[in-house]
């Protein structure tokens, strides 16, 4: 009898141990998920920011006037995201669920699209890359005050070094932009700040739906305030591949946006800031200045640094 009990009691100890194994594996893959699921929000908005840092060329090098690249992108965006959904399946997820939150993100959507490409038209393409580059400082205020997520001293010296660059490089621009354009930039980085928020405090939210009503959107006004069919034929096939450019870059940082807090999100895009420009020295031969690339160093700094803690 007492050995049986000393039999069961070792039992116990073995099904405990095994217990408290399984609970640890758990706890380890849990956290390997957390990692992974953050990496791959990383790399979906660094994917994000190299395609958007295209869109300069995309605008400054079509003769039509904002509205009428509006209507035409919105439209041939929208078509190749409807397209994406339903081949994926997820047309009806994307679509019939969107929320308030959904909603909410297509009228901040719309309204930064318009004042983006408007602002490429008036201003230079470093000023608006650079000028977005404070949407890291915009997103995460609204984020500690909505959120309530905790702002780091490390990610606020990140911000930091991301608005000394942007401060270098407008300096050395000083007298050349055009002060419309600069405020368009400006109200395009804001709404991209709340945007990500949006997704950071409502990750299920859908990420196409939004971006693809926010093009739809935008092409009343754009039909009534542009002329879009006198759009020659030549710079209609550009606008096709516009279209596909902006869709992708747009599905691949609102995916992005769920996995990572919304200040590194923010940071992480502006790599766009600068990537711009060289790509407009490479395809207009407009040669950034000295303080462009001083400033642009300073802002991959910051951005680097908020990869560290992925590691």
């Amino acid at each position: 009898m007492v050995q049986n009990n000393k039999m069961t009691e070792i039992e116990r100890v073995k099904v405990s141990m095994k217990s408290q194994d399984n609970h640890g594996d758990l706890v380890i893959d849990a956290k390997d998920h957390a990692q992974k699921t953050h990496l791959n929000g990383v790399l979906l908005i660094m994917v994000s920011a190299v395609v958007f840092s295209t869109v300069g060329i995309f605008v400054k090098g079509i003769e039509a006037p904002a509205w009428d690249i509006i209507f035409w992108r919105g439209l041939f965006s929208a078509g190749f995201t409807i397209i994406w959904t339903v081949k994926r399946g997820t047309f009806k997820k994307n679509f019939y669920n969107i929320g308030g939150s959904g909603w909410a993100a297509v009228i901040i959507g719309a309204s930064g699209s318009a004042a983006f490409i408007s602002a490429l038209k008036i201003t230079s393409i470093a000023n608006v890359s650079l000028i977005y580059a404070a949407a890291p400082l915009v997103a995460a205020l609204i984020a500690w005050l909505w959120v309530g997520e905790r702002v780091t001293f490390k990610m606020f010296l990140a911000c930091l070094f991301a608005i000394m660059g942007v401060g270098i490089i407008v300096w050395g621009s000083i007298g050349e932009a055009n002060l419309l354009g600069d405020l368009l930039a400006f109200w395009m980085a804001f709404s991209m700040a709340i945007f990500m928020v949006i997704y950071r405090r409502f990750p299920n939210t859908p990420s196409a739906g939004p971006v693809v009503l926010s093009s739809l959107l935008l092409l009343p006004f754009a039909f009534i305030l542009g002329n879009p069919f006198a759009v020659p034929l030549d710079e209609l096939a550009i606008l096709v591949a516009f279209g596909v450019v902006f869709a992708v870059a747009s599905v691949t940082f609102t995916e992005g946006a769920k996995r990572v807090p919304s200040g590194q999100a923010a940071l992480l895009s502006a790599l766009e800031t600068p990537l711009a420009p060289i790509f407009a020295w490479l395809v207009f031969a407009e040669f950034p200045a000295q303080a462009t690339w001083v400033g642009g160093a300073l802002i991959l700094i910051a951005v680097s640094s908020t990869l560290w803690k992925s590691k």
